[in-house]
């Protein structure tokens, strides 16, 4: 099991260096692609992947990404109203063929799945997107690695107090605050080795810093959030699609909530520098 998800750990690596280094219309296809597996994925938990209602839920995410590829982001939040009245329009037309949770469940996911992903593509078009867009997986990757190892060395020696025992009996605050604290550390050290490359960013070893401590924070909340998603519904994995780690959403789910982040707080640095 271990050499499987490792063998498919450095696969995907490497598919995704590849493509996000290239970047431009290739990273908008990919990225797309991944976001409808997970919104497959997540419809499959309440079964509407089929019929009218799955289907207007991927129309939705194609005429998202249909935005971006156009730059007229400008029309998100109208767009998103629209999609709200076509779903609703579905549920009261195809009445009683739906319940409540699985229109929700199909709004939700609109903007869990491919609304938050698409920030991978957004991070990666900003200024000196190549280095940043990199911090996403980083502060992910990173954040889950170091709390698992500060977390083992805390209960073994010292002890631990549980994050949250309900949901995941085996992280720990200890381990989540090593997290967070070697992604400041990562985020100091890709700053200062990649700093000549971020013009756009003043003072970035400091800069990507916070960004890398908050995009950690973030991470273990998504993490968790897809794990009570799973608990709820009594599933193990999303899918089977990566061996070793399961399906879309449970590969990416820090990444979900890390991308918008990382975008954001980026974005800002970017727009103070200018100014």
């Amino acid at each position: 099991m271990f050499v499987t998800r490792l063998l498919s750990g450095i696969v995907l690596v490497l598919l995704a260096g590849t493509i996000i280094t290239y970047g431009g219309h290739v990273l908008l296809a990919v990225t797309f692609l991944i976001s409808v597996i997970g919104l497959t994925e997540l419809f499959k938990i309440l079964h509407v992947e089929k019929g009218i209602l799955g289907f207007t839920g991927y129309i939705a995410a194609a005429g998202y990404y249909g935005l971006l590829y156009a730059e007229k982001e400008e029309y998100f939040l109208l767009y998103s109203l629209a999609y709200l009245m076509v779903v609703m329009a579905v549920y009261v037309l195809t009445f009683p063929n739906y319940k409540t949770d699985q229109i929700l469940l199909v709004y939700f996911g609109f903007f869990y799945v491919v609304v938050m992903l698409a920030h991978l593509y957004k991070t990666r078009m900003l200024e000196g997107g190549l280095y940043i867009v990199w911090l996403i997986f980083l502060c992910s990757w990173v954040c889950d690695t170091c709390a698992y190892c500060v977390g083992m060395l805390c209960n073994k020696f010292i002890g631990t107090h549980k994050l949250a025992p309900k949901l995941s009996p085996k992280k720990s605050i200890e381990g989540a605050i090593g997290g967070v604290v070697g992604s400041v550390l990562l985020g100091m050290l890709y700053g200062y080795l990649a700093g000549d490359q971020l013009n756009g960013i003043e003072n970035p070893v400091v800069s990507l810093a916070i960004i890398c401590g908050a995009g950690a924070v973030i991470s273990q909340i998504g993490d968790l959030a897809a794990s009570a998603i799973k608990r709820n519904y009594e599933i193990k994995d999303y899918g089977k699609l990566i061996p070793g780690h399961g399906g879309i959403l449970d590969r990416f789910d820090s990444v979900i909530f890390t991308a918008p982040v990382i975008y954001f707080l980026a974005d800002m640095f970017l727009r103070v520098s200018v100014k």
